[in-house]
């Protein structure tokens, strides 16, 4: 892929996904547009340990699934699994 056609996305990090990249946000370069699962993809290339993990992805506050279109503008997060009581 030619990196020119790369662009930062912005991904927030949440609980013990912040603990294991030791930061609240990563900056991931990915097509634009490009799917969730493209950035989850490029995420993990990024930080290798994501691929053990465990999260759901949210664009712009709503749960999104793999061939969810998203550009750079939205807001993205990965969510780890949570319990309430």
């Amino acid at each position: 892929m030619d990196p020119s056609s790369l662009h930062a996305y912005r991904v927030l990090l949440f609980a013990g996904l912040a603990d294991q990249c030791g930061a609240a946000s990563l900056e991931v370069m990915a097509p634009n547009p490009c799917s969730v699962a493209d950035l989850q993809q490029a995420a993990i290339e990024q930080v290798p340990s994501l691929a053990q993990a465990v999260f759901r992805v949210a664009v712009d506050s709503a749960y999104a699934e793999g061939d969810f279109a998203i550009t750079p503008q939205v807001e993205v997060a990965f969510l780890p699994p949570v319990s309430g009581g």
